[in-house]
């Protein structure tokens, strides 16, 4: 299949912005089909999660325990193609979580791995300083 550069950043860049709605929306089966690949790897807090299969979908975010214990929304501050190829792109990032009453908790760099599967844009890997 033949695809041109600008259309699989904008796909992978579109699984980017409905990861993030549904991670807002607290929407777990919307990010097990629909916005992750699986196996899914998280390196985070000084550790690697693998979530082979979406029934081992874990976030720690929704838990609203430690660094996340009043969280309300993420959103990205920026989020930075810088480097692609046909069935995977890489994004440099920076989320900021944020309370309910809109102060911020705080802001993470980070690195989002997305991936083309069967036609599909998913994110597959994320590396980040968050909990």
């Amino acid at each position: 299949m033949t695809s041109d550069i600008n259309d699989d950043i904008a796909g992978a860049r579109a699984a980017m912005d409905g990861f993030m709605a549904a991670f807002n929306a607290e929407d777990a089966e919307a990010l097990r089909t629909r916005w992750f690949h699986f196996p899914h790897i998280r390196f985070h807090s000084g550790k690697v999660t693998v979530m082979e299969t979406p029934e081992d979908l874990k976030v720690l975010v929704w838990e609203r325990a430690g660094q996340s214990t009043e969280w309300g929304h993420t959103a990205w501050d920026y989020v930075e193609p810088f480097d692609s190829g046909p069935d995977k792109v890489h994004f440099r990032v920076q989320f900021t979580r944020y309370r309910a009453d809109g102060s911020a908790i705080g802001s993470y760099k980070s690195l989002y791995i997305v991936t083309r599967i069967s036609d599909r844009w998913a994110i597959q890997g994320r590396s980040s300083w968050a909990a």
